[in-house]
């Protein structure tokens, strides 16, 4: 791997990136085709998952793509869906060397897609900047591999980790910018997650609203019996997608209304303290979903980190004090013992406005 690979894999990567929150259920991928040097060709996977990186990037190379390098963030797939392999278009375009981050996982093609680009006479080298790649395809990985989305769970908290006062007021505890940079990593994401008992105390309408996004995210509420707010929700169905996972014993009533609104409803197992946190990801998964974002509640997202769901924390703290009669902003974990308590590795941090964000990986 040369110096020229790392730097036109991580442009790769960077357009990779554009598809966050786009593309779902495919990965978010990015292609660079390379002649003599220069960049002839480059591309993204678009909003709904087509066209693919490879042929856009390819489209653009024309006839320069005969001769050259393509690097891909992913490898490029080997199976006929709604449109046919990229492996073919690039035997077809007469590339005679793949560079790509990562093999694909996906059944169909795992390892498939670079047997073909060799058969064909192709050079391919793999694992080029992989940990990067994977770190970028967690989504796409997770829901391959564990059959759930990647979980991100978001909390604006005050310095002592409190979401409210006492009596329940909230806004705002953060400043303008970091709430305009919630709503921009919404969009980088399928879905946003919310319990029941948000939905019922704030009535959010959980839309982007600072941009219209390219691909709006799903909206997903978990409320066991569908007792939620009617109005805002029901109203903006229109705006985004709007996903309700209940149990068995939401109500017919309640079932039907939410139908004839355009809503999606999505039955899953009950246990003792409600809805079964592995079946409501393992639900969302096979709907397509690969990046979740979560942003509460408090006894919601305890139990998704209790249950091991949560795989990055997206913290963002201001400098202000409530104290002790504030309310938490997670749920009891009922631990008992300090090795037990999830630990999470600081991945980033940054200063927005007067707030600081800080993103921890689930090591």
């Amino acid at each position: 791997m040369t110096e020229a690979d790392r730097r036109f894999m991580a442009l790769a990567l960077a357009l990779a990136g554009r598809g966050l929150g786009n593309v779902w259920p495919n990965p978010a991928v990015g292609c660079v085709i390379v002649k003599d040097g220069r960049i002839v060709g480059r591309g993204w996977t678009q909003p709904g998952g087509r066209p693919h990186a490879e042929r856009r990037a390819l489209d653009q190379a024309g006839a320069a793509a005969r001769g050259a390098t393509a690097y891909v963030t992913l490898e490029p797939c080997a199976h006929h869906g709604k449109t046919p392999p990229c492996s073919e278009a690039l035997i077809a375009a007469g590339v005679v060397r793949v560079v790509s981050a990562l093999e694909d996982p996906d059944p169909r093609v795992s390892g498939r897609g670079h047997e073909m680009l060799r058969a064909a006479g192709i050079t391919v080298e793999t694992d080029v900047m992989a940990d990067q790649a994977r770190a970028l395809q967690a989504g796409f990985l997770s829901r391959i591999s564990l059959g759930r989305p990647w979980l991100a769970l978001k909390l604006a908290t005050s310095f002592d980790g409190r979401i409210a006062l006492a009596n329940g007021q909230s806004q705002w505890i953060t400043g303008a910018a970091a709430r305009a940079r919630v709503q921009a990593l919404r969009a980088r994401f399928d879905a946003v997650l919310v319990g029941g008992g948000t939905a019922r105390s704030d009535d959010p309408l959980l839309t982007v609203r600072s941009f219209t996004p390219l691909r709006a995210p799903v909206r997903v509420i978990a409320a066991a019996r569908l007792d939620l707010p009617r109005d805002r929700l029901a109203g903006s169905v229109g705006q985004a997608p709007l996903w309700l996972v209940h149990g068995p014993d939401a109500p017919p009533e309640a079932r039907d209304w939410w139908r004839a609104t355009g809503a999606e409803l999505i039955e899953i197992a009950q246990g003792d303290q409600g809805l079964d946190p592995q079946a409501l990801l393992q639900a969302l998964g096979t709907a397509g979903l690969t990046r979740v974002f979560c942003e509460g509640g408090g006894r919601f997202a305890a139990a998704l980190m209790r249950a091991g769901l949560v795989d990055e924390l997206i913290g963002f703290t201001a400098g202000v004090v409530l104290g002790g009669d504030g309310r938490a902003a997670l749920g009891a974990m009922d631990l008992t013992a300090l090795e037990d308590a999830p630990r999470y590795q600081l991945s980033a941090t940054e200063v927005i406005g007067g707030d600081i964000l800080h993103r921890w990986r689930r090591g």
